[in-house]
């Protein structure tokens, strides 16, 4: 093995290192001069803020190369040599000579593509492996067969690199995969942005760090459109989102928003729990006609024969059945919202009574024309519009309504379901909210709309008073200009023409300066506002969404740019779509592509042969599992026990892995026995993904992989739970049951002959 050649790759990266040092001292000093900078002005305030924000995404940037900032080679037979890493650098601003390429850019795809039979001009890739900046092997791999130069560092398997990282304990969080992305998986990160692409894997297949990966490709190939409406990633739960949030800002990227679907309506945070039987009710798409229909309910007409009587200072007004039917009739036929529509079925009522009040008030009893002129009636109908008790009653016939409101209302009494789907679902109100809410009350702020007429009167009057005071603060400058040159040349010292700010500038455009002063990222800013239209939407576990969370979801992203990751196989929700063509023909029919990810490098061969059984066994259709790319010789194990809690904790102290990560998958009726038994573990907790053994249940455990798992209590479990469940580890898998095992696990009680 040559030293001389990791000599040299230890040179490079040192002065890799050296001149990202450089940069990041001179963003950090742009930053606190930047802050240092005090402006009288708003037009000051704001190119400070500008600049603290450009230069701290730079220092986030730099901060993502600390560790493994370079981690390739490209040695190409026409004799160009590229590094290969984490961010692009040059060697100067000056110089635009590429240091180190971006492992995104067009010319380092051979870095994952090229094989012996299609090399794409290279004539050797080398794999740079680090221990922070000390550059610890080169794996080699001579893709040009004519080429007879040896360095020494010639990797004897190909995939030596790759094995490695596969074999590295868990840390409990998900790490990128910049390093060993392979061909499968690079031509879904970098397939075309525009329209739907749905990306199916079994377990271990790597389609979420993929789909992470393509989110960071996407914002790098895409950055000025993207950057700008954001890119949002939708996870399953909470523990999920925080297992895979370290991987964008790895890659460079922060523009990202992560969520669940509970945690994508503004203002509502959703940590009830839901019982399946709701789950699947509320999911089902014809919930959406349900709520139509109970707020059509809401529309209301007092009784035939039985007016509102309304209190008014010229006498009792009434409100009956047809003044109300007539004021509904127009307010519906104007085909607007709920909220947007109550004005019009205001204006009606208000105009009615009116007439009302002037044929009682202007009434000839002679049989002549009424008394009252137009101004007469115009200051009556001022005087009803204003009338408190004229609103009440408009309110009670029409309210003005939240979606909270509505929809914890209609819970609280579900109309249009069939009894047994109202018992389901019907709660008092006060309860909290569940991930199964956030679609209805999503469905519900579009039938309710938002009245925001007086909002806007505000935001008019607001934008006129900064027009006219930056329409002052340009005329003082012009005067002030002006009584400077006004014996003098229009031109400065040296003769260039001197530009008046009234040149270059109106006030109206001054005062939109002012307003772009909020520096709020794209993810934040979309965070806020529920009818922000995402640039790209990538959807984890995308099977088990509901009719109604899609719904949701296809409103985020009109242009139908998404990417969807999951496995059908896998699918356990109750209100789950499942089908692929179920979920998207609402919404594009069939113009979407499909890739498959079909090598598993999670799951041990071992292991996942065991797992396959299950669906197997339960006659799923179209099931085809993943091929493991390795096996470890370690063969899964089960045991019939009695006391069930010691056995656990006898097994976890005897398993728990060096440095690893081990997860207890069992029932959650189980959990509270189990905790007593596990070492710094709480029941009923969110869990710790980096502690060293973790207690959670099969749902919990979609996406996430360990070292070691133990699955208790298999049989309680269905197929879809226990095929997640047994395909979590990446080295053990052992079986726990106090009774008997599936079918599909039975063969692991028989003795070995």
């Amino acid at each position: 093995m040559s030293t001389e050649e990791l000599r040299e790759e230890q040179q490079f990266v040192s002065g890799l290192y050296a001149r990202l040092d450089a940069l990041r001292e001179e963003a950090e000093s742009a930053v606190q001069a930047s802050l240092a900078q005090v402006g009288n002005g708003s037009q000051a305030r704001l190119e400070r803020d500008v600049m603290v924000a450009e230069q701290s995404g730079l220092l986030a940037a730099f901060d993502t190369g600390e560790n493994g900032l370079c981690f390739g080679r490209l040695e190409f037979r026409d004799g160009r040599d590229h590094h290969i890493g984490r961010i692009g650098i040059r060697a100067s601003d000056i110089e635009r000579t590429p240091l180190v390429i971006d492992w995104r850019a067009e010319v380092a795809r051979p870095f994952y593509l090229a094989t012996g039979h299609t090399p794409m001009g290279l004539r050797r890739r080398r794999h740079i492996t680090s221990e922070g900046r000390r550059v610890t092997a080169l794996h080699d791999e001579i893709l040009d067969l004519t080429d007879t130069t040896r360095t020494g560092h010639e990797a004897a398997d190909a995939d030596e690199v790759l094995l490695a990282a596969l074999d590295s304990a868990r840390t409990g969080r998900m790490h990128d995969i910049v390093q060993t992305i392979q061909a499968e998986q690079d031509r879904v990160i970098r397939a075309p942005h525009q329209g739907v692409l749905v990306v199916e894997g079994g377990p271990g297949t790597g389609k979420t760090v993929v789909a992470l990966h393509r989110a960071a490709f996407l914002l790098y190939a895409h950055r000025e459109l993207l950057a700008k409406r954001a890119v949002l990633v939708v996870g399953p739960n909470p523990a999920f989102l925080g297992y895979i949030g370290e991987v964008l800002p790895a890659l460079g990227e922060t523009g990202v928003l992560l969520a669940t679907i509970g945690e994508l309506f503004p203002g509502v945070t959703a940590t009830g729990a839901e019982t399946p039987a709701a789950a699947r009710v509320k999911g089902r798409v014809e919930m959406a006609d349900v709520l139509a229909r109970a707020l059509r309910d809401r529309q209301q007409l007092p009784e035939p024969g039985a007016p509102l009587i309304v209190e008014h200072d010229d006498g009792e007004l009434i409100l009956d059945w047809e003044i109300a039917y007539e004021a509904r009739d127009a307010a519906r036929a104007a085909d607007l919202p709920h909220n947007l529509a109550r004005p019009t079925f205001a204006f009606h009522v208000i105009d009615a009574l009116t007439r009302q009040l002037a044929e009682r008030i202007g009434h000839d009893p002679y049989g002549g024309p009424n008394f009252l002129g137009p101004d007469d009636i115009a200051q009556l109908g001022k005087a009803v519009a204003v009338s408190a008790e004229v609103h009440a009653a408009i309110e009670q016939l029409w309210p003005t309504l939240t979606p909270e409101r509505f929809v914890t209302e209609f819970l609280a009494e579900p109309v249009h379901l069939a009894d047994a789907d109202a018992d389901a679902v019907r709660r008092a109100p006060g309860a909290a909210w569940t991930s199964a809410d956030v679609p209805l009350l999503d469905e519900a702020a579009e039938l309710l709309g938002v009245d925001d007429s007086a909002e806007r009167a505000r935001a008019e009057a607001r934008w006129q008073r900064e027009v006219a005071y930056a329409q002052g603060v340009l005329d003082v400058s012009y005067a002030s200009r002006t009584y400077e040159f006004e014996d003098k040349e229009e031109t400065d010292p040296e003769g260039a023409e001197v530009l008046l700010a009234h040149d270059i500038m109106d006030a109206e455009r001054m005062a939109e300066r002012q307003e772009e002063a909020d520096h709020r990222s794209a993810a934040e800013r979309a965070a806020a506002d529920r009818t922000w239209a995402f640039g790209h939407i990538i959807v984890d576990e995308a099977q088990e969404l509901s009719a109604m969370a899609w719904r949701l979801l296809m409103r985020r992203s009109p242009t139908r740019s998404m990417t969807l990751v999951g496995d059908p196989a896998q699918t356990a929700e109750s209100g789950g779509v499942g089908s692929w063509q179920d979920i998207l023909a609402p919404y594009v029919e069939d113009r979407w592509e499909y890739a498959r990810l079909g090598v598993n490098y999670r799951t041990p061969a071992e292991i996942m042969d065991l797992a396959a059984e299950v669906p197997r066994a339960a006659g799923v259709v179209g099931f085809e599992p993943p091929s493991s790319v390795r096996a470890t010789g370690v063969r899964p194990w089960a045991r019939r026990v009695d006391d069930l809690a010691s056995a656990v904790g006898d097994v976890v102290a005897a398993e728990a892995p060096e440095g690893g990560r081990l997860a207890v998958i069992a029932p959650r009726a189980l959990h509270e026995e189990l905790a007593g038994k596990l070492p710094d573990v709480t029941a009923g907790a969110e869990p710790d993904l980096t502690r060293a053994v973790v207690l959670i249940d099969p749902r919990q455990a979609k996406g996430l992989e360990f070292d070691s798992v133990v699955v208790v209590e298999p049989a309680w479990y269905g197929t879809s739970d226990l095929y997640v469940a047994l395909t979590r580890a990446t080295q053990r898998l052992g079986i726990l049951t106090s009774g008997a095992l599936p079918d599909a696990l039975a063969s692991l009680l028989q003795p070995r002959r």
